[in-house]
């Protein structure tokens, strides 16, 4: 007997533009719970009332024809599926009718069991019996297959959207050092990883996070280098989260971070690949997000805010000055603003006779005094940053252009500021975007202003109070357990070898002892390079011959 068959697809295009969206809610309250039915039209119908009949809803029923009333659903997303491997693994296979096992009158199970067997390869295929998981695996790209008389349905994994390609990191360009950076899709993310650390320790667990947006977390570690109490505090504090959806790896941070108040931020976010994998072979926890290219490390501390992978690549004595600059360019973002407008203001004995008469004949007819001047600057300053970010590239040279000239030679020649502080609130400005940590440069130029205001209103004096507070402040804070300011405070010798410089990497033999779990060896040691000595040169005696 010839089999036929045919395949019917919803074709449904009407409303507006946008009005067919995929709601993927996930709470039993949102769409129908429960078993699934042995009636594929009833599933048909509770599947179609679930999504709101959106458009990119594909629904195909397949007919199996003169012999058997049994009918086939296949429903997926259009854009979330690989569409080559639903017409090769599953459309195909059902179609190819000729090939399957004579059965005179197949029950709905013996095609169900056919399907299971025939489709696509078996560890991508799964089962489930409650309408609210087969919903919940079409909302993450899978493909769901029903048999008409039977209530389970199989799971097949093809999903396939377009993501983009990896790229160099645009946040934290390097010099010398690779140019991979993360990607929105989390499984390329985790490979990636893979490719780097390739040992079977490396650990990579995933968890969903939001009850309608469904977002995929990972938490990855190597285990026996990172410590379990740090591990499991990371799953405790993201197993806590209840919210509709996470949109990104910022709003997961605000969630498990220690001090929310802080400006300081206590979990380092990064795109950069090389900086994740160091992270983790010291002993330290990565959190990757789907959706977002931005990991999250923790525990950090203050340090690794003020490095750049370029500190490691290059040789260690350039590395450990160039991290020394960063370390002195926070302090100037942070202070020098406070120094000149107390000194000016309460401290001129401190300042060299010839260039305070020259502050103050400059300073002759500006109608402000030296704080409202300095705060006047440093608001400019901040507006003409957040436009260059936020206009348009083609207007971004015009807006600087602009911003330059105002800040500039407009403002002194119209006498609202004087010369000497246009160039200490710019210098002050480069300093502040030399921080390699977005974050971290946004804290220096928030706390710049609650100092100007110290230093404006109660000299040197309450600049060394506020700065004695920032100090009590850094000791006091914590990253999942470990002091922000470690290794300085508290002193840990061991660990100075990565903080405020950098020591050659066969000096290394440890990892940080505050970090680190059981296995805290890094390295053989005894890998100092020397120069070979006369009796192990195996070269001619006596050296070249000329």
């Amino acid at each position: 007997m010839r089999r036929r068959f045919r395949i019917s697809r919803n074709s449904k295009e009407s409303g507006t533009p946008g009005e067919h969206l995929v709601h993927c809610s996930l709470e039993p309250d949102v769409f129908a719970s429960g078993d699934i039915s042995t009636s594929i039209s009833d599933n048909e119908k509770r599947i179609r009332e679930a999504f709101g009949d959106s458009s990119d809803l594909s629904v195909r029923r397949i007919n199996f024809g003169a012999y058997s009333d049994v009918e086939v659903l296949v429903v997926h997303i259009d854009g979330l599926v690989d569409d080559q491997m639903v017409i090769q693994g599953i459309l195909r296979p059902i179609g190819v009718l000729s090939d399957w096992p004579a059965l005179d009158e197949p029950s709905p199970a013996d095609i169900y069991n056919e399907l299971k067997s025939r489709l696509i390869a078996k560890d991508e295929l799964s089962e489930v019996g409650r309408m609210e998981d087969l919903l919940r695996e079409i909302c993450f790209g899978n493909s769901a297959i029903m048999v008409d008389g039977h209530n389970l349905a199989l799971i097949a994994d093809v999903k396939g959207w377009r993501q983009r390609n990896i790229e160099s990191s645009t946040t934290e360009p390097t010099i010398r050092g690779s140019k991979e950076a993360f990607v929105e899709t989390l499984r390329t993310n985790t490979s990636i990883i893979r490719r780097r650390i390739h040992d079977p320790r490396l650990r990579v667990e995933e968890r969903t996070v939001g009850a309608i947006g469904r977002t995929f977390i990972a938490v990855v570690y190597i285990e026996g280098v990172a410590k379990d109490e740090v591990v499991q505090e990371v799953r405790d504090r993201i197993d806590r989260v209840s919210v509709d959806s996470i949109q990104g790896s910022g709003v997961l941070e605000e969630f498990i971070e220690d001090n929310p108040f802080s400006p300081f931020p206590t979990v380092l976010r990064t795109e950069r690949v090389d900086r994740v994998v160091g992270a983790l072979l010291e002993g330290r926890i990565a959190i990757l997000t789907d959706g977002t290219p931005f990991t999250l490390i923790v525990p950090c501390n203050l340090f690794m805010f003020l490095s750049v992978p370029d500190d490691y690549f290059e040789r260690f004595m350039i590395g450990s000055l160039l991290r020394l600059l960063r370390l002195f360019l926070f302090f100037i973002a942070l202070l020098l603003p406070t120094f000149f407008v107390a000194a000016v203001t309460y401290h001129q004995e401190m300042i060299p006779t010839n260039l305070a008469i020259s502050i103050a004949a400059q300073r002759e007819g500006i109608p402000f005094p030296a704080l409202v001047e300095a705060i006047i600057l440093d608001v400019a300053f901040e507006i003409l940053r957040e436009a260059t970010v936020r206009v348009p590239l083609v207007f971004g040279p015009a807006v600087s252009i602009l911003g330059v000239l105002f800040l500039g030679q407009i403002a002194v020649q119209a006498g609202l500021v004087s010369p000497f502080m246009v160039i200490t609130v710019s210098l002050t400005a480069i300093a502040s975007l030399s921080c390699p940590i977005f974050s971290m440069g946004i804290a220096a130029r928030m706390l710049r202003f609650v100092f100007l205001i110290l230093g404006g209103t109660l000299g040197l004096y309450g600049a060394i109070w506020g700065f004695a507070a920032l100090l009590i402040h850094l000791a006091s804070l914590r990253s999942f357990g470990i002091s922000y300011a470690e290794p300085l405070l508290p002193l840990v010798p061991a660990g100075l070898g990565d903080s405020v410089v950098r020591l050659p990497w066969w000096s290394r033999i440890k990892r940080p002892p505050f970090i680190a779990g059981p296995n805290q060896t890094g390295e053989a040691s005894g890998q100092r390079p020397e120069p070979p000595k006369p009796d192990e040169d195996s070269g001619p005696k006596g050296g070249i011959p000329r």
